[in-house]
């Protein structure tokens, strides 16, 4: 019979969602239990496909959680995989470091924690092999240096499964923890890496498969697309299969809508609603969380800013005549059809010159500039460590971030601004 088990990674546990929370208090609920959800979804797979076991590498809780509530929903579902026969192996990444509750909490026999000191656990299932499991946990929330000389050789005559909470090479967004090369990797003599922390999800390796199965359910559109974990069979022959499967609530999508030459309001909502529904219908999960990217030259485009309140109402009017679908915000990238209705620069009516005046001299202000950079300071260093790259990640990136937002609440600013218009063009 094969071996057969269930890698996933970065499942983070109650991940506070403020942000989100403040923009739509039942949405950040909604998200706000995802995980959950996805976690309880992953034991439900697991149990469906009769695994031999799962494997959890790195970051399952968010930090320093204090919250008995989430130990009482971890050791129940734990339980669960411990009533089905099914070992689950558990490796510390950064968040997991800093959490209470893995010191606390008692799980399952069934369970392996593996510690600081690389350890490797031999089973003998229903298969002609052995399988040695090799793992090694952060000891810190930081772990700048590689952990590789810290593993073990492999077994010989055992297919063997290394787990690792690694940045690999280096992603945007996350911090370099445990760093190494997929060839090294390749070259330690492991037939399977089960890796964890980046968030999306990769296949790679020559003589090894290196796998990140990425994050099981997004938090943010920063996290947009399918989300899912990895069911891996390892065969009598010991050929490795790997299949992708979703666990998620919630999906976070960027949905486009070209309004390009579109005159009237109603068929700008009728634009909305289309989209919607064919991303809806594309979902692999029950609910769809969309952010709106309008765009293409329309006529609309500064009723659009002007009114950003009713058009935030007739969108979220769409989601929810569709069904489990979700506003997470809109955005407007959309141009004026007459370019000199855009007040911009150059001479002209008030808002012209108001226009021109914020363009070409308060935005490229010396003043302005520094009291933009200290407001950024603030805002980035009350943020997680894992998303304070959100405003750039260097000082070039995060300059044209800034200036590209100064422009928009600019423009926002003078679309609210403008005269109402006929009352024909509703």
């Amino acid at each position: 019979m094969p071996f057969r088990f269930i890698h996933t990674a970065d499942i983070h546990l109650d991940s506070p969602l403020k942000s989100l929370a403040l923009r739509n208090a039942e949405l950040g609920r909604l998200i706000g239990g995802a995980t959950r959800a996805a976690f309880s979804q992953i034991v439900d797979l697991a149990c469906e496909e009769a695994v031999d076991a799962v494997l959890i590498a790195g970051d399952l809780y968010d930090g320093a959680q204090t919250s008995m509530k989430t130990a009482i929903f971890l050791a129940h579902e734990l339980q669960r995989l411990d009533d089905a026969g099914i070992r689950t192996f558990l490796i510390r990444g950064n968040h997991d470091a800093a959490s209470r509750i893995t010191n606390e909490l008692t799980l399952p026999a069934s369970v392996t924690t593996f510690t600081a000191r690389a350890e490797t656990v031999t089973l003998t299932p229903d298969a002609p092999f052995e399988v040695a499991i090799h793992g090694v946990s952060f000891r810190q929330p930081q772990a700048p240096d590689s952990l590789l000389d810290k593993f073990k050789p492999p077994v010989a005559g055992a297919v063997n499964i290394a787990m690792l909470h690694t940045s690999l090479g280096g992603a945007p967004g996350h911090d370099p923890y445990a760093p190494c090369q997929p060839a090294e990797l390749d070259a330690m003599g492991f037939d399977y890496w089960a890796l964890g922390h980046i968030h999306q999800r990769s296949v790679q390796g020559a003589a090894s498969k290196i796998v990140m199965p990425g994050i099981p359910q997004g938090r943010d559109i920063g996290e947009a697309g399918g989300k899912s974990v990895s069911l891996v069979t390892v065969a009598d022959d010991r050929i490795i299969t790997i299949e992708e499967r979703t666990v998620a609530l919630a999906r976070f999508e960027r949905v486009a809508v070209d309004l390009a030459g579109v005159e009237d309001w109603s068929e700008m909502v009728s634009r909305i609603e289309s989209a919607l529904r064919t991303a809806r219908a594309a979902l692999d999960c029950r609910h769809l969380v969309a952010r709106l990217e309008l765009s293409g030259q329309t006529p609309l485009s500064w009723r659009l800013r002007r009114d950003a309140d009713k058009l935030a109402g007739e969108a979220e009017a769409i989601a929810l005549a569709i069904g489990d679908t979700w506003i997470d915000k809109i955005t407007n990238a959309t141009v004026s059809a007459d370019a000199e209705a855009e007040p911009a620069s150059g001479d002209g009516p008030p808002l012209q010159e108001l226009g021109a005046l914020i363009d070409g001299e308060i935005l490229q202000s010396p003043g302005y500039r520094q009291a933009v950079e200290a407001l950024a300071d603030d805002i980035t260093s009350q943020l997680p460590g894992e998303i304070r790259d959100v405003l750039g990640e260097d000082t070039e990136r995060r300059a044209k971030i800034l200036d590209d937002l100064a422009r928009e609440g600019a423009r926002d600013i003078l679309a609210r601004l403008q005269a109402a218009p006929e009352s024909g063009d509703a």
